[in-house]
């Protein structure tokens, strides 16, 4: 798994590509150093960032606070800012939900 993590201030910027508007919410896996994320919430009025916070927070066990979008609200591609993880520690979480790159 190639995440583009970043580590600044105790967090972890995590970029996502988000494909909203999906038939389940889902982690597909990583492409081109992002973790691909695909959210049944439509990206209106902020549902899919909140939908992508949420989803992400409860699969990594963290509470809700700890993961907010950082950069890209209205676009596709966003940087999530996670808080309270190391990045080590990131990358062992996200690897248990990834499916493997092929």
């Amino acid at each position: 798994m190639s995440l583009d993590l970043r580590e600044g201030d105790g967090d972890c910027l995590l970029p996502v590509r988000v494909t909203p508007r999906a038939s389940k919410t889902e982690i597909l896996g990583v492409a081109e150093g992002r973790l691909r994320v695909r959210l049944q919430a439509p990206p209106v009025d902020g549902a899919a960032n909140r939908a992508l916070a949420e989803f992400l927070a409860k699969a990594l066990s963290l509470p809700k606070t700890s993961v907010r979008v950082e950069r890209g609200e209205t676009g596709r591609e966003k940087t999530l800012r996670i808080t309270g993880l190391p990045a080590a520690e990131l990358r062992a979480r996200l690897k248990s939900r990834v499916k493997p790159e092929s």
